[in-house]
């Protein structure tokens, strides 16, 4: 049940946005094992002079970045999964955008239990009651 938020760097491409949602679920649910139905994205374009590498602003410097953000929850993943999702998301989105930084991120946030879930109810309570 994981929560994605990605942001991309340039103008809205509706194109880019949908084959880049897809090919996240894609290796969401593939790599780290997560239910589709279950999983939120967001996408944002942020403008390449409002995305800066090393200090410039892509607008002078050119090429593409990107930022993802990924809660799950904390023990369900090993860190070799982790390993394998942030370096085939990586190459995913590369393909989708040529001329990519390699400063672009994927960030894995282990979120307890606990303290994390959707539809009001946490991901512990889910555990306890399966």
């Amino acid at each position: 049940m994981p929560h994605i938020v990605l942001q991309l760097s340039g103008e809205r491409d509706a194109d880019l946005m949908q084959k880049s949602v897809q090919v996240i679920q894609d290796l969401t649910a593939e790599v780290l094992g997560k239910e589709r139905g279950v999983t939120a994205t967001t996408v944002q374009f942020i403008p390449a002079d409002q995305w800066f590498i090393a200090g410039k602003a892509l607008s002078e410097t050119g090429g593409s970045a990107f930022h993802l953000d990924i809660s799950i929850t904390d023990e369900t993943n090993t860190k070799a999964q982790k390993a394998r999702y942030l370096r085939e998301i990586y190459q995913a989105l590369a393909a989708l955008r040529g001329d990519l930084h390699q400063e672009s991120y994927v960030h894995l946030i282990d979120a307890r239990a606990a303290a994390y879930g959707y539809g009001g109810v946490t991901q512990e309570w889910r555990h306890q009651h399966a």
